[in-house]
């Protein structure tokens, strides 16, 4: 037996026996101190508002896997992406350093959930096919955590990660919207967003590139729908704090005259194009 093929079995072993000893949900140690959460107050919104990713994003992930064994969906929040995952592979692992976000996790048989920081896991060496990170590689300290991703990820992994910046409606609809992004709580931002803004093209990614589509992210929703995914926004929770007053009440009525009919259905759209990379 060769030694590649040895080290393949002890990690496929450790994987077996941390699959096994790990609960299906579990807070891990090494937390940072430096973990900016955003999402945990307002979780519950932000289960029910966020739009969900396309199935041909996931489709095409797992066939640039190497294999369909176990994926890692790193800053997984509620699940949304995990359980995506887990109907193309066999097991997934998906953490996240909310515990409150984890917890709105909708069970999967074959996902196990943990509270854990992106960039120091007790997942195994080398045995993850795929990790992705969707709306979050922003927060994250990302020497350490591409550190981490090389160690778990099997030779010839995939790394996948994406975000998507302002929705689009409908002209009117879409100037109100970006009112509120820059005008309303525009200085209220994270610094990090503006990782999204440029979609990551500052973010130094040591991993050979491979080419991607674009994928298209898309809703069916009412004012009501999209007035909760505007009250997920950070920048809009901070000015809250800050003025004890919801932004959102300043747009209110631009938006009902942009939108309509209360209860008119219109169409939400949001472009995504992954950053992939091969563990070479």
């Amino acid at each position: 037996m060769t030694r590649s093929k040895i080290n393949q079995n002890k990690s496929s072993l450790y994987l077996l026996l941390y699959w096994r000893n790990v609960s299906f949900r579990e807070s891990t140690s090494g937390m940072s101190n430096n973990y900016k959460d955003h999402f945990s107050g307002h979780a519950t919104d932000y289960q029910k508002f966020r739009p969900s990713y396309p199935d041909e994003l996931f489709d095409y992930l797992a066939s640039q896997a190497p294999q369909r064994k176990t994926a890692w969906d790193c800053a997984t929040g509620n699940g949304q992406a995990a359980v995506s995952l887990a109907r193309r592979f066999n097991q997934v692992i998906a953490t996240d350093a909310s515990d409150k976000q984890i917890a709105k996790a909708v069970p999967t048989r074959n996902v196990r959930f943990q509270v854990s920081v992106a960039e120091n896991t007790t997942i195994p060496d080398q045995t993850i096919d795929l990790i992705t990170v969707a709306q979050a590689l922003h927060w994250f300290n990302t020497q350490l955590f591409f550190e981490e991703a090389k160690r778990v990820l099997k030779p010839r992994g995939i790394i996948a990660v994406w975000s998507y910046k302002m929705l689009t409606i409908a002209a009117e609809v879409d100037a109100v919207v970006s009112h509120l992004y820059h005008d309303i709580v525009g200085s209220y931002w994270p610094e990090e967003r503006k990782f999204v803004d440029n979609e990551y093209a500052d973010i130094v990614f040591p991993f050979t590139r491979l080419a991607s589509p674009v994928f298209t992210m898309s809703a069916q929703w009412n004012r009501a729908a999209l007035r909760g995914y505007l009250s997920t926004w950070s920048a809009v929770q901070r000015y809250m704090k800050v003025h004890g007053v919801d932004p959102l009440t300043l747009i209110d009525e631009p938006l009902s005259e942009a939108w309509g009919d209360i209860d008119a259905i219109r169409q939400v759209t949001w472009r995504l194009r992954p950053k992939l990379g091969v563990n070479d």
